[in-house]
């Protein structure tokens, strides 16, 4: 990489060429007149060349400065331009971190709703199931499904979880799934997201995890297969109602049985602890709250 020239003294050479005083640049920069042209002596010695001539109480470009300040005066206003746009960005904006099926199968549906509430606010989404470091990340909240104990966190609770058997009305009619002892009978969709059919199986159905090892089963790393796979009449699947309330309503997948397993993490709004959220970090964050509240689990 070529070696860049004083960036420092670039913004102190654009101030003066602009004005045309190393003293109104100064008050511009909120520095000394000295200051100002120790950056320019600066600059010069690494170009080679003088970049004004000085004159009693007034500056004049030299031929080599006028050429100069057109080729980097574009760039450094691209420069200022691209940066307050971020900044601004950061002041209006919600960058968010959550779990890709908390996002698919639950925001998806309400996040037009915060839009059209706040237009004023650009809303940022990534999903990943990691957990967020706040300290070295540019996320300002995240939804995180674990069991809310987190020194380093401001934790409140969105949802607490369960976990429960969803399947096709076909599905469960071909397989005769009439008790939870007939899940012997079906094909068991795993994911990693909600791995419960052990616990589940042996509270509810009396099946012990040797047996059910030996039951017909697809085992997946995402929550979103294994839904759309039990859509598709493919197997029964363990999941959250919280991820399923969608084809549950449409009538695309029904819960077979009552019975559901109480679970200890759930899914929770986090930030970094005592952090100061800007206005629209805080109308995101209440809204989610409240969005939460208004739906509970049924």
């Amino acid at each position: 990489m070529k070696q860049p020239p004083p960036m420092k003294a670039l913004t102190y050479f654009e101030s003066a060429m602009r004005l045309r005083s190393f003293s109104l640049a100064s008050e511009e920069l909120s520095v000394t007149p000295g200051a100002v042209g120790q950056q320019i002596r600066k600059l010069e010695e690494w170009l080679g060349v003088s970049l004004f001539i000085r004159q009693v109480r007034q500056i004049q470009p030299t031929p080599e400065g006028l050429s100069y300040w057109g080729h980097v005066q574009p760039s450094l206003a691209r420069i200022v331009d691209a940066s307050q746009a971020l900044r601004e960005s950061r002041r209006t904006g919600v960058w968010v971190s959550m779990p890709p099926s908390f996002a698919a199968k639950w925001f998806a549906r309400r996040m037009s709703a915060f839009v059209t509430s706040h237009p004023d606010v650009a809303l940022h989404l990534d999903t990943s199931v990691a957990p967020v470091d706040f300290g070295g990340e540019a996320v300002d909240l995240a939804v995180r499904y674990f069991d809310g104990i987190d020194p380093q966190l401001e934790v409140q609770l969105l949802y607490a979880d369960q976990a429960s058997v969803y399947c096709t009305t076909g599905y469960a009619r071909q397989r005769g799934l009439h008790e939870p002892r007939d899940l012997a009978k079906a094909t068991l969709l795993h994911n990693t997201f909600h791995p419960h059919w052990d616990e589940w199986l042996a509270r509810f159905a009396g099946i012990t995890p040797v047996t059910t090892a030996a039951l017909d089963a697809i085992h997946c790393d995402q929550s979103l297969i294994t839904i759309d796979a039990a859509k598709r009449g493919q197997g029964v699947v363990l999941t959250s109602p919280l991820l399923t309330e969608e084809e549950v309503s449409e009538g695309s997948l029904i819960e077979p049985f009552e019975q559901r397993l109480p679970l200890v993490k759930g899914f929770h709004i986090v930030h970094q602890r005592q952090a100061r959220l800007r206005p629209a970090v805080h109308a995101f964050k209440d809204w989610l709250v409240g969005e939460a509240a208004s739906r509970p689990l049924e």
